[in-house]
């Protein structure tokens, strides 16, 4: 073999030896969780919302973090209609309900489509995990889109996800989604906190109950995977009325059934955070940000741009 061929091999190995990735914190949070299903229309963000002041009434400081840049739900389930300060380096997020919140929802009209490649959604992504000034919080909850692509793979590779609660309804043409998802968090080494079986039942006023979507596909699928099983959430047209008035049930009605159910999975996942995160360090890195005082919406579009440039 000639040293030209020989060096045109050893330039081939190079581009196929696996990209090594450095997992950054989120400066400013203890634990970072993001909600999960790898299939749509399951409630990952109805769940996120409540999961996140339920969080709150249990004494943490929590944000919330939209990250489905293609269809972020945000703005409308938390009734926001402001832009975020920016000083032109790091955005501030908007409190609301005492959680601290960002969307690309809040930088763009509430019907303009982003229509992004990978990169730009990557990009935007890092500016929501980096440039955020996200403050003494205990849990930052992570929105995720569905499906198993480029925001999933930039969370689970470049950014410290101390944990993944799995979202699902018991359908069998849901759970071959979230089957999927699960072997993606683990085989990207992301603990999966559990699962959770959403929509599983509906229960009429006389006591019956219909199982509309199947029953138990949910249970059956966390021991399948040996993974944590964390509670039903049953239909509730008072879930949906809540979301679409802005202020999620937990926060508009505490004692509410379903907000009983929500503030009981709240604390398996605080009981999970003592338990599981706290036994691989010692003490948990928190960067506080500045104060930022300028208002403005330029500093994600202006990152997107520099990608797509150079794409």
């Amino acid at each position: 073999m000639d040293k030209k061929t020989a060096g045109l091999s050893e330039a081939m190995r190079a581009k196929m030896t696996p990209k090594r990735f450095t997992k950054n914190p989120i400066p400013g949070t203890k634990f970072t969780i993001a909600v999960s299903s790898a299939k749509g229309g399951v409630g990952k963000s109805t769940f996120a919302a409540n999961l996140s002041i339920a969080l709150k009434n249990l004494g943490s400081k929590v944000g919330l973090l939209d990250a489905d840049i293609y269809g972020p739900s945000l703005p409308k389930m938390m009734n926001i209609t402001t832009k975020p300060e920016s000083d032109g380096k790091s955005l501030t997020p908007i409190n609301k309900y005492d959680i601290q919140c960002m969307s690309i929802g809040f930088l763009a009209d509430e019907q303009t489509p982003m229509i992004w490649r990978g990169p730009m959604v990557t990009s935007a992504i890092k500016t929501f995990t980096q440039k955020v000034l996200w403050k003494d919080l205990d849990f930052l909850i992570v929105d995720m889109p569905p499906g198993t692509g480029d925001t999933q793979l930039t969370f689970s590779q470049e950014i410290k996800i101390d944990g993944a609660i799995i979202i699902s309804t018991p359908q069998e043409i849901a759970l071959l989604d979230v089957k999927r998802g699960i072997k993606m968090f683990d085989k990207l080494n992301v603990k999966i906190i559990g699962l959770v079986d959403n929509m599983s039942h509906f229960e009429t006023e006389d006591g019956k109950s219909y199982a509309i979507f199947g029953k138990g596909g949910v249970e059956r699928t966390a021991k399948e995977f040996s993974k944590n099983f964390l509670g039903k959430i049953p239909i509730n047209a008072d879930i949906g009325k809540a979301a679409d008035s802005g202020k999620p049930l937990v926060e508009v009605n505490p004692n509410h059934e379903i907000s009983k159910i929500y503030l009981q999975i709240a604390e398996k996942i605080k009981l999970s955070s003592s338990i599981f995160f706290f036994k691989s360090s010692k003490e948990i890195p928190k960067v506080i940000g500045s104060e930022s005082t300028k208002t403005g919406s330029k500093l994600l579009y202006n990152t997107a741009e520099a990608v797509a440039e150079n794409v």
